[in-house]
């Protein structure tokens, strides 16, 4: 009777323990599943140019005889990118805190107008004006523009489910359509961003994310742009 009384109060204790590892590994898993460190993340939201392209030639053809311009400054993008784990705890130096290496391509396309453009802007020789205007059939010029940027990323709170970041500077290559006025389309540049993510379930984060890129303007036009949205990361 001791005996059967012994095994089961080891049984019942073997079986409570079980059940402390399980809740206890339950508990851990997102964190575990977190330090693997590298993501693939789609991201998508609302951009703002600092300023609009109006009266451009490939934009609005300078807007000739008041029939419109290519105004918009605002609009929508969507990105994809990957989060490459360099370090854990910065090297040692700041502990909680992820280092990593983001790869992104961003495509953003701004608020365009039916306008009078180089595609349908008909041209004749009269004398002695020499140019003139002999067909503006308005249609929709896109603006639009994509960047690929590499930046570094500190992630802080390591281990936990909820994980603010910041990129405190990256660099960008920029492509603008339609060209400047000078035919110019490639811009460099620098950016800046914060945001924060979430663990929802296993591998699969959910996050907010704020830029702002800062353009050198190479192309003759102004280029800087903001951008706020969420995203979507699976861990691997």
């Amino acid at each position: 009777m001791k005996l059967r009384d012994t095994n089961r109060k080891m049984g019942a204790g073997l079986g409570l323990l079980a059940l402390a590892v399980l809740m206890l590994a339950l508990e851990v898993a997102p964190a575990w599943a977190q330090e693997k460190g590298n993501m693939v993340f789609f991201r998508g939201g609302f951009a703002g140019l600092n300023s609009n392209r109006a009266n451009e030639l490939f934009t609005d053809a300078r807007n000739p005889l008041g029939l419109g311009s290519n105004d918009g400054s605002t609009g929508w993008y969507v990105a994809g990118g990957l989060d490459l784990l360099l370090a854990k705890d910065a090297w040692g130096l700041m502990k909680g805190v992820s280092v990593l290496g983001e790869i992104g391509v961003e495509f953003k396309r701004f608020n365009s107008q039916r306008v009078t453009n180089t595609g349908n802007l008909g041209v004749g020789l009269t004398a002695p004006a020499g140019l003139q205007v002999t067909s503006t059939t308005p249609s929709t010029v896109e603006l639009t523009m994509l960047t690929v940027d590499i930046s570094p990323k500190f992630k802080f709170m390591e281990g936990s489910k909820l994980r603010p970041w910041i990129i405190p500077v990256g660099l960008d290559f920029h492509v603008i359509s339609p060209p400047s006025n000078q035919t110019q389309y490639l811009d460099i540049g620098a950016q800046f961003g914060a945001g924060v993510e979430y663990n929802i379930w296993r591998d699969f984060w959910l996050g907010l994310d704020g830029r702002y890129h800062l353009t050198a303007n190479m192309t003759n036009t102004t280029n800087s742009f903001g951008t706020i949205g969420g995203y979507v990361g699976i861990g691997f």
